[in-house]
This record gives structure tokens, sequence and C-alpha cells, in this order.
């Protein structure tokens, strides 16, 4: 059988365009389609399978091919594999493509792979294909009318969902607990009061009524009717299930992201003169977290002291985690000091909240303070006290972290693997990253994105693209943060045909609908010199996804490219869309506009020294290495000593290992004559072990870099380039 099929899928004998959506008109219709069209789907497979050489209409163009591996078309394929896959499309001819598989295998009848089939076109907006996938089971299961009722409900079709559900009813099935809020949802924007108190009926029938949703959903229906009576039933038929059944209500709108909901019910639980207790809090704290709400979880604090729960530890580590995830680290500590039991996972959560945070030297305390309470540490304590020494740069620290880790044994996890290879790059320390890069058995995306991020931090790009090729045969699934790592290195090099690659790679990958990645482009094109594409991608993405970071970007390469007036209508254009500005913003249109850097390069050349200092100290932001190094090389043009050492120490102090500087410097005091400073400088040139490191061009041919160095001669080809230049200065 051939490698690749190429299927234009028709649901079981329908044929599928591109055309939008289109409304439901009469149920009853499509369900006379439905034994029809399965023999034709039947046909369908029976013609795949033959292998027929004719024309077929199920055929798909290239445009939309999915690569599969080749097996038997005999081989029964586990359904577990192929409906892994339906997650991982994007667009609906992808999932066109794997749906056509089911059929081929003889998987189109299958309940749980049909009900995720039209979960997952319903989420990529076909609700049609969701209609037909159902219309084609010949016998449709309770959970397939789960999913078709949930799916009509959520794109309005209210009056579809009842007829759907009334088929089901005459079926003896009925709706499980998730799907009939979407039910009753219909009946309320319908305010079909009858239907709502026959559905209401078999809701008590089944024993739905006591859960949370649900409930909420019938109050919701008789609050709307004005028919109280029969919501303070409900309340009261609530009341009596106890405490624990309230907890078993907040706890599953909790679990299912539902934040308000849980408050809402912890509202009513409290109505119901009933005290909570460690699960009530606990299953807030939660929703806290969820709502992002410092404020909420203060209130669930106090609820804690007043309910005499502060006592146990389930419920301090629930509010030790809450302030932690919400940034409260003064809070966190506060409540850390008075905890009377402090276990492992208290401890981790601290010293993980003050990495997370920015306090590394406060998270290094507690774990050695950890330590001396006789508390042993574990993977979970390791992870954040390795971020902890990336942030601080000790290389000592970090080798003795190493060694904790191997002596305990938590070398074992790829995750602490990971965590060792960023915090080695951070330290400058490459070499050992990549010993315990290559030593790591089951390398993650992570692994490679470390690691790759490391190479283009030290500027070491070559080397970064070459392991970003080793990931892709090593067969390791790129995700976007790789690409933004490697995007980096691409640019150091000028390498645009590489920035294109990754960009159509990207696209392929289905990762360009992030925002995050489409912004990385945009920079990597604007640096490349392509500022065409740069505004194609701007242009490209929707308003309402644009942040304030994209806009930053754009206007920033229009103000590299010096097209001032682009950066002022960019400007205006986010106004209108209500965006916020920054300083970032600010910076970008006034280095478009004035230019700061230039402006002392001209400034300094022509011998205004004081002009130039004065508007160095004018600048309405800190000056960077672009400001104070022109204002260097005025000092050495002009011999203005004085003025030079103060520049050169704003240099040094911002790149301390740019031997450049102290070159500049050393020139400066050689031309005044103060052979001491010239003396002092070679010296810290040489204790510091620093070099000037020489420049180098580089040359894209046919998508491959070419690195040349002054004097250079490690090119295989250096023999023949020297044999042209020699040609070409005869000729000049």
């Amino acid at each position: 059988m051939e490698e690749e099929i190429q299927l234009m899928l028709a649901v079981d004998g329908i044929e599928i365009s591109q055309e939008k959506d289109t409304k439901f008109t009469f149920w009853n219709e499509e369900k006379k389609k439905r034994e029809r069209s399965v023999k034709d789907g039947n046909n369908m497979k029976e013609e795949i399978a033959s292998g027929s050489s004719q024309p077929s209409r199920y055929l798909l163009s290239n445009n939309f091919l999915l690569k599969f591996p080749s097996f038997p078309t005999t081989q029964t394929r586990p359904s577990s594999t192929l409906s892994s896959l339906l997650n991982l499309c994007t667009r609906p001819q992808h999932l066109q493509q794997i749906h056509a598989r089911f059929i081929l295998h003889g998987l189109h009848q299958s309940p749980t792979l049909s009900s995720k089939l039209i979960d997952c076109y319903a989420n990529l907006g076909c609700l049609s294909l969701s209609h037909k996938v159902f219309n084609s089971i010949i016998d449709p299961s309770s959970i397939l009318y789960d999913a078709i009722l949930r799916n009509l409900a959520k794109f309005g079709e209210f009056e579809m969902t009842l007829l759907v559900y009334q088929e089901m009813v005459t079926k003896a099935m009925y709706p499980d607990v998730k799907t009939y809020p979407f039910v009753l949802m219909s009946c309320c924007s319908l305010e079909d009061v009858g239907n709502a108190k026959r559905i209401h009926g078999h809701v008590v029938k089944m024993g739905l009524d006591s859960y949370g949703l649900v409930g909420t959903a019938l109050a919701e229906i008789y609050r709307k009717f004005g028919d109280f009576e029969y919501e303070e039933e409900l309340i009261y038929r609530k009341s009596v299930c106890g405490l624990d059944h309230w907890n078993s209500l907040i706890s599953e709108a909790s679990q299912n992201e539902n934040a308000q909901e849980s408050f809402a019910l912890f509202e009513r639980m409290r109505m119901e003169k009933l005290e909570p207790n460690s699960a009530t809090v606990i299953n807030l704290l939660r929703s806290s977290v969820d709502l992002n709400s410092l404020k909420a979880g203060k209130l669930v604090h106090c609820l804690v002291i007043v309910s005499n729960l502060c006592q146990d530890l389930c419920v301090n580590t629930a509010l030790l985690s809450m302030y932690a995830k919400l940034g409260a680290v003064k809070h966190a500590k506060l409540l850390f000091e008075k905890m009377p039991e402090k276990d492992c996972v208290v401890w981790n959560i601290m010293i993980s909240a003050n990495s997370r945070n920015g306090y590394p030297q406060e998270s290094l305390r507690l774990l050695r303070l950890m330590g001396r309470f006789g508390v042993r540490a574990d993977l979970f304590t390791a992870i954040p006290a390795i971020s902890s020494i990336a942030q601080l740069k000790s290389i000592e620290l970090g080798k003795q972290m190493h060694a904790h880790v191997m002596r305990n044994g938590s070398d074992y996890q790829v995750s602490v693997h990971n965590s060792l290879i960023d915090m080695y790059c951070e330290c400058n320390q490459l070499c050992s990253a990549r010993k315990i890069f290559d030593l790591v058995p089951n390398k993650t995306q992570v692994s490679w994105s470390a690691m790759i991020k490391g190479y283009v931090t030290h500027d070491q790009s070559l080397d970064a693209l070459s392991l970003f090729t080793h990931m892709k045969y090593d067969g390791t699934r790129v995700d976007f943060i790789t690409v933004i790592n490697v995007l980096p290195a691409c640019v150091n090099i000028g390498a645009l045909e590489n920035v294109k690659y990754l960009h159509g790679y990207s696209s392929k990958l289905g990762l360009n609908s992030l925002s995050s990645l489409n912004t990385a482009f945009l920079i990597s094109y604007a640096k490349c010199g392509c500022i065409e594409m740069a505004r194609k991608l701007f242009d490209e993405e929707k308003i309402n996804y644009k942040d304030v970071i994209t806009w930053n970007s754009m206007i920033s390469a229009y103000s590299k490219h010096g097209n001032c007036n682009q950066c002022l209508e960019l400007y205006s254009q986010m106004k209108q869309a209500n965006m916020k500005p920054d300083e970032v913003t600010f910076l970008g249109l006034l280095t478009a506009c004035e230019h700061y850097a230039c402006m002392v390069n001209l400034l300094g050349r022509a011998g205004h020294i004081d002009e130039a200092r004065e508007l160095v100290k004018t600048m309405p932001f800190e000056p960077d290495a672009r400001v104070w190094g022109p204002l260097l090389s005025a000092c050495k043009m002009h011999s203005e000593t004085g003025l030079a050492e103060f520049a050169a120490e704003k240099l040094i102090t911002i790149e301390p290992k740019n031997a450049g500087n102290y070159i500049l410097l050393s020139n400066i005091y050689a031309a005044a004559g103060k052979w001491d400073g010239v003396a002092k400088m070679r010296c810290v040139l040489r204790d510091r072990g620093l070099k000037k490191t020489p420049g180098c061009s580089w040359l894209e041919i046919n998508g491959h870099v070419h690195e040349f160095r002054v004097a250079d001669q490690s090119h295989p080809r250096s023999y023949y380039i020297y044999s042209i230049l020699e040609i070409l200065e005869v000729e000049v």
C-alpha cells in the first residue's frame, strides 16, 4: 500500500468542501440519511482497500497531506494511537485525513473515537461536520448523543439541541451530568417552560439534580421564569445533603476551572449555616489562584483563622502555595515563619517562591536552613535551588549543588539535568553544560532548548544552529520555545535564509498561531534587513492579538531602519487600538526621531565635547554602550583624558568583558603621555585574560554560512579565495 493515502474525507458518503459551516434545518432528514451514508462509507472503505485506480471523490490535494507510516491494510491499528493524533490537528483538513484513517481501518463506528471527532470538528468551527459524523453512526450510544448535544448548544443551535435530546430519550437514553446543563441552557435561551419542567423531571428521576452545575442551571431557569418556588425547592434539596456534598460540589467546580462557581456554591453553603472544614478552604484557595486574585485568597485566609483551622498542615500548605503562586512572597514569608509544622513540601514551596520572584539569596538561605532542621531535600528542592544559583551566576555554588544532587540520587530525573545545563550556561561554563547534555539518555525538548539557548547567549551561533539540526535528526519534536531560542543565532550571522526556513518549518508544525513566535519572527526579519516581511507579519496578526510587545517590536524595527514617519504612524495606530504604550515604546520613538547615539557621535567628531557630555546627562533614559562608545572615541580624537576615564568607567561597567574598551582607554593614556595608565590597562587585560576579538564577516551562499577573519586561512578553499583576490588587486 502507498505510504501516503490521499483522501478527501467524505463522512460516510457525504462530500466535504471548504465552505463555511451552515445551519442545520431538519434533523429528521439528516437522520434518514444515516443508514445510507454508512453504506456509502463502507463502499469507500472497500474502494480504498482494493487500490482502485479510478478517480475518487475522496482524494485530498497535496497541500493537505499528513505523513503516516506505511503499514498493511490488514493490520489493526490501535485506536488510541489514532485518537491521540486528533489533539494535534489545528486545521480541518488534517482532521479529515485522520478521520479517513478511521474509516480505512474500520474504526468509524467506534463510539469513543466518533465522539472525539465530533468534539474536534466543533472545536475547529466545523459544526456541520460534527453533525455528519453523528449521522454516520448506525446506532449512536449515549456518549455520542452527549457529544453532539454539548456542541449544538455551544453553537447556539438550541432548537436542534432539544430535538436531539427528544430523540435520545425516546431510545431510553439520558445525558450525563456534564451534558444536562447544556440542554437546560437551551430551554432557558428559548424560554421553553414546558420542556424545562419536563427535563427537570428527567433530572430528578436520574438523581442528577444534586450535582452543582445541573442544580445551578435549573435554578437559573426558574429564576428567569420567575418561578421562585421551584428555585427554593432546589436550594432545600441541596441543603439537606450536608457538608460533604457541598464540598464535593465546590471541588467539582474548582477542578473544572470554574472558580466563580466555587465561591457561589460556598456562599449558598454558608446560607445553610454549614461551617467549612479543611477540604472547603483548600478548594477555595485553588479557585483563588485560578482567578489570579490575591484579595480572594486573603479572604479565604481570614476564613481559615475564624474557622480555627490554622493548625492544619494541609490548610497551611495550601495557603502558602496560594501566596507563592500569586507572587505575594512577603505574605508567604510571614505565614511560613508562624507555621507550627513544616515538612519538605512547605520548604520547597518557599524555596521555589523566592527563586521564581527574584530572591535567589533568600532561596539558598532557606535551603541551608532546611538542612539544619533535618528535613531531607528532594527533587523539587533541587530544581529551584539550581535556578537560584543560575541567577547568581556562581559557579562554585553550582558545583556544590551538582555534587549534592548526585550524592542524594536526584540526578536520575531529566528535569534536574535540564536545570543543571541552564545553570552551567548562565555561569559561562558551556563545556560543562555540554558534557551533561551529552550524558542525558532521554533528552526532552527542554534539554535541547536549554543547550541551544546557552550557545546563543554566548555568541556561539554556529554551534546553536548545528545543535538545532541534530535535534531534528534525533526526532525530537521542535516546540515554539526552541524556535524562539534559535532565531537569534540566525540573526547574529545574518542568515536570512535560515530565518525563512524556520518560518516555513514553524508553519508546517502549526506553531505560527502563537503571538510570541510571530513577534520573534518579526524581530528577526527586521534585524536581517527584511523590513517588508516584518511588516507583513505585523499586519497579518489580528488586532485583538497584538500586545504591547508586538507594537514595540514593529516600532523599534522601523526605528533601527531610520523610518521616523512609520514609527509615528504606528504609534498613532497603537493609541487608536487602546493599547497603552510603555517605556520601550517611547525609547523606540526617541531613537527614531533623535537618535542620541548618533547625536553624541556627531557632536564628538565635530569637537563639541562639552555639548556631547551635556546631551548624555539630559537623556530621558539610561545611556548604554551605544552612547558611551562614541563619546569615548571622541575623547580619544580630541585628547579629553578626564572625560575619557569617566566614559570608559561606564563602558567597562556595562561591558566588563569587552577588551576593546580597555584598549581604547589605553590608547588615550598613551596619546596623553600617561604611561602609568597604559601599564594599568595592560595589567587589567592580562589579569582578566581578555583579548580583543578579531573582526569577522559572514557570507551566505546557497543557505550555507561562511565565516572569515583578518588574514584567515582556515577556510577549506582559502587558497583559491586569495588567488582571486590577487587577480582583483592587479585589475583594480
